[in-house]
């Protein structure tokens, strides 16, 4: 096998197709000569330092974990495995994707290790695609990681508005329940704060990481003690905890009911990408976007299946809680548990781990957006691809998310608002994650070069898996959760995946094929860099 890693001599790459897939990385102990080694890397990848680097190794595990929120993502999605299994949905519809996701994870840190660019997943996909589709195969993971990107925004914020709704009703005694006009003004404000905290500089940034996970570790465990503390006698048995199934979804079929509570996990464990994504402003981002990607995952789907395990010993009546007025059952769970007030008190806790997971993930979707337009790939993006000068951070990209996630937040209106918005973010997501770990698979096994984070030949079988679940879990979340829908309970995840759909395909084959070549080097002949040391090919 040829080493691809090589460059015999200084060269101007005009796109990033010509680029080698990875290159040398040279090992520094001082900080400066971690940032030069860091941009040198980037420089051979194609791309000139554009941000500071100023997230840590700890801040960027931080920030993996903060953008899945665990006490708050449980909180929003409780509804899922309520319906779809009860008790059983609640242990076993978590537990088992989470095995699954982490077979995609590894995948990802791998190729993150190899290729350290906000580009991320769409630039892997230019890279390990057979050359003649590296440009369609970059378009079509760019365009679907930008969609689940936005919807993840919104999807985030819209449940951080019900939560806020929720409050206000427990507080009024039921006086003040709030409609869906009222949730979306929230909504609105909520992403209008975010586009401010975005906006920030990279230091703020890094450093208010450390809150987030404070906060939500902390949260976390709180409720999972009161959970379990103080449903005292009203607790189940463990063998209903683990094993009492309840099928309260439209679906005849017990088993297919099951499977809809992976909704909740899947909608959770996502986002993780973002390691990759803020590689740029990451110190030694080679090995401290693979360390986050797997840490981050690991806890949040180990911290969120004990907190399920602890929703499902406190939850006296599954019924009960599906009938209540709240927007969440979650709230209802610990209005039952702990009273008003004290459901007030965590509650409010969990309402600031969301309204931080949506920033944290608001900043995520910002740097794809800033990624693609780099490359020229979205309508307009000679603005979205602009760094503040102040900040040194893209914000007309933030809010440019902002506004999307707006648009998308209409969907609020309807009454299956949540499935839909978490599938559509699921949908585009994974299969933004798949497409590169699939390329990888097939046409790019001889084309990675070894990052310091390697599968070795384990990336056989775990990138088989990880594209077998991705399948899967895509055509699950296409269907609704009521075998007969009405236009009210329908799944509008197909119609934001298919209008982005219709919208990308249509482009490309009027227009883009004609420009697009795949990410773009911006490095000009005095930028290039040359790294002597060569990693080896896998």
């Amino acid at each position: 096998m040829s080493d691809l890693g090589s460059k015999s001599e200084k060269q101007t790459v005009t796109t990033a197709t010509e680029v080698p897939v990875g290159s040398g990385y040279a090992h520094g102990g001082a900080v400066q000569r971690a940032f030069e080694t860091d941009d040198a890397l980037l420089a051979e990848l194609g791309y000139k330092s554009e941000f500071r680097r100023e997230f840590s190794l700890i801040e960027t595990i931080a920030f993996a974990f903060s953008i899945m929120g665990v006490i708050a993502s449980v909180s929003s999605t409780f509804s899922f495995p309520l319906a779809s299994g009860g008790h059983v949905g609640m242990v076993f519809g978590w537990l088992i994707p989470s095995l699954f996701v982490m077979t995609i994870a590894a995948s990802m840190a791998e190729l993150a290790s190899s290729m350290p660019t906000s580009a991320g997943l769409y630039y892997f996909s230019a890279k390990l695609a057979p050359p003649k589709y590296a440009a369609l195969a970059s378009w079509i993971t760019g365009w679907a990681n930008v969609t689940g990107q936005v919807t993840l925004v919104t999807s985030i914020d819209y449940t951080c508005a019900q939560m806020i709704t929720s409050a206000i009703a427990v507080g009024s005694n039921g006086s003040t329940v709030l409609g869906a006009g009222p949730t979306y003004g929230i909504l609105c404000a909520i992403l209008f704060a975010h586009g401010i905290v975005c906006s920030a500089g990279t230091k703020f940034l890094a450093r208010i990481n450390l809150f987030y996970v404070i906060i939500n570790v902390g949260t976390s465990i709180a409720a999972i003690i009161a959970l379990l503390v103080c449903s005292g006698d009203n607790k189940v048995s463990t063998k209903d905890a683990f094993t009492l199934f309840e099928n309260n979804t439209g679906w005849s079929n017990n088993g297919w009911a099951f499977l809809l509570a992976f909704t909740a996990p899947m909608w959770t464990l996502t986002g993780y990408d973002s390691a990759a994504h803020i590689a740029e402003e990451t110190s030694g981002a080679a090995r401290a976007a693979p360390i986050a990607i797997l840490v981050g995952v690991g806890a949040t789907a180990s911290l969120g299946w004990i907190l399920f395990i602890a929703a499902s010993f406190a939850t006296a009546s599954v019924s009960d809680l599906l009938a209540t007025n709240l927007p969440l059952p979650m709230a209802q769970l610990f209005v039952n548990v702990l009273g008003s007030r004290g459901m007030l008190a965590i509650w409010s806790f969990i309402i600031v781990v969301q309204f931080v997971t949506g920033a944290a993930q608001g900043v995520d979707a910002s740097r794809v957006v800033f990624a693609f337009a780099r490359d020229n790939a979205l309508p307009g993006s000679r603005w979205w691809k602009r760094m503040n000068s102040h900040t040194q951070t893209p914000v007309n990209g933030v809010w440019l998310v902002m506004v999307l996630a707006g648009i998308c937040g209409l969907l609020g209106f309807s009454e299956t608002a949540l499935s839909s918005l978490a599938g559509a973010a699921v949908i585009g997501l994974y299969t933004s994650y798949v497409t590169p770990i699939f390329l990888r698979l097939t046409s790019g096994r001889e084309k990675l070069v070894k990052g310091p984070f390697s599968l070795g030949q384990w990336h056989i079988p775990l990138n088989i898996i990880a594209c077998a679940w991705v399948a899967f879990i895509v055509i699950l979340l296409l269907f609704p959760s009521y075998q007969y829908p009405t236009a009210d309970t329908m799944n509008y995840a197909v119609v934001i995946i298919m209008a982005v759909f219709i919208f990308a395909s249509a482009s490309w084959i009027v227009s883009a094929r004609k420009w697009f070549t795949g990410p773009i080097t911006n490095v000009d002949e005095d930028g290039t860099s040359s790294i002597e040391e060569k990693r080896e090919v896998v």
